[in-house]
């Protein structure tokens, strides 16, 4: 149990209310109890802090308080950014453990070859192979395997049964969610006379930047030749499609189901829905910002637009396209109605040309 007090300190906030409020877990607005903290950042909850029952709510420094009086009020705890504010505060409540103790697991397969830094901590049944190089603080987790000639950096951490295939360099302060593949060859086939395909070989490798998340169950194709790169800070959720020789611009983030072809590059600071497919060999600028189930088939030199449909238009645009749809139908009836009336009138004319 803590109290508001020692809560308010953490995150330099101003307290209206009883500081000396017992605080024992977090919760959100809606479903908050007494002895409970939550917060308000979203306007659309804003109605809770007339009903909440927590017993302390972060808030905006010049969000309208509550017009509760009485013990029933929850105590307000006013910061600049309440939704920064109340992660620092459920990490108090709920601090990482670490996932794996210290040192290598009996049943972890490591190459003699293998180079490990200080601290590193390898899970069972674990495949390392030779001359990989795992930094200082990394934690592999059960059942993943680690190619050879492989760079992990510092202070990763690798979940249960990742691959990460030959070659490739992973950088520090990552983390890889379960299922997901680091290196998979690139989808290059030649097609033969005969209407076959041969295999295109693929040599090069992934490149993954310091900072970046990839979620579960993703795939990251390695280069044809030379790289794909992930550059720092990008953010991947889960179940997305990387292909041969990408480029994804640093802090850049891609919601699930995304897939991107080959040799595509995103600028920096890419907002990607879910389910958006661009196709290859494009350049996206920085700073661009693409609506769910968006089709992207040009390329953009412009940074800063936001662009949604299929294929892909600026947002004013789309919202126009998007509007127009449910008219379509009784447009079309309209049109079929004149013309049959145009085929009626020219049947009309023709008689009236036989008479004459």
């Amino acid at each position: 149990m803590m109290t508001v007090r020692d809560i308010a300190a953490l995150l330099g906030a101003a307290v209206e209310g009883d500081d000396a409020t017992g605080i024992g877990r977090v919760a959100k607005i809606e479903e908050a109890g007494p002895g409970d903290i939550s917060f308000l950042a979203n306007p659309r909850y804003r109605k809770y802090l007339e009903t909440t029952l927590a017993s302390a709510v972060i808030i905006g420094r010049t969000v309208e308080a509550s017009g509760r009086t009485g013990p029933s009020r929850p105590v307000f705890l006013r910061v600049d950014d309440p939704y920064t504010s109340f992660l620092k505060v459920l990490l108090l409540f709920h601090p990482p453990e670490d996932p794996l103790p210290p040192g290598i697991h009996p049943t972890a397969v490591v190459d003699p070859d293998v180079k490990f830094g200080t601290d590193v901590r390898i899970g069972s049944h674990v495949v390392v192979g030779e001359r990989s190089r795992i930094g200082d603080g990394t934690m592999i987790m059960h059942g993943t395997v680690i190619g050879r000639d492989v760079t992990v950096g510092a202070r990763t951490l690798l979940y249960a049964n990742v691959t990460v295939r030959e070659g490739c360099r992973i950088g520090d302060r990552v983390i890889i969610h379960s299922g997901t593949v680091i290196g998979s060859d690139g989808f290059g086939f030649a097609p033969r006379p005969d209407g076959s395909y041969e295999k295109i070989p693929q040599l090069g490798i992934v490149a993954v930047g310091d900072d970046v998340e990839i979620g579960a169950n993703c795939t990251v194709d390695r280069a044809t030749m030379g790289e794909t790169r992930i550059e720092n800070g990008v953010k991947l959720d889960n179940l997305i499609q990387v292909a041969h020789n990408v480029v994804i611009g640093e802090h850049t983030v891609i919601a699930a189901q995304a897939g991107i072809s080959g040799s595509t590059r995103i600028g920096k600071r890419n907002m990607i829905g879910g389910q958006v497919g661009f196709t290859g060999h494009l350049a996206i600028a920085d700073d661009s910002k693409w609506g769910a189930q968006s089709g992207v088939h040009r390329s953009v030199s412009a940074p800063g637009g936001t662009y949604m449909g299929s294929p892909a238009v600026p947002f004013r645009e789309a919202s126009r396209i998007m509007g127009a749809m449910p008219q379509v139908p009784e447009a079309l009836a309209a049109i079929r109605q004149l013309k049959s009336e145009v085929e009626a009138l020219r049947r009309e004319i023709e008689k009236l040309k036989s008479r004459s």
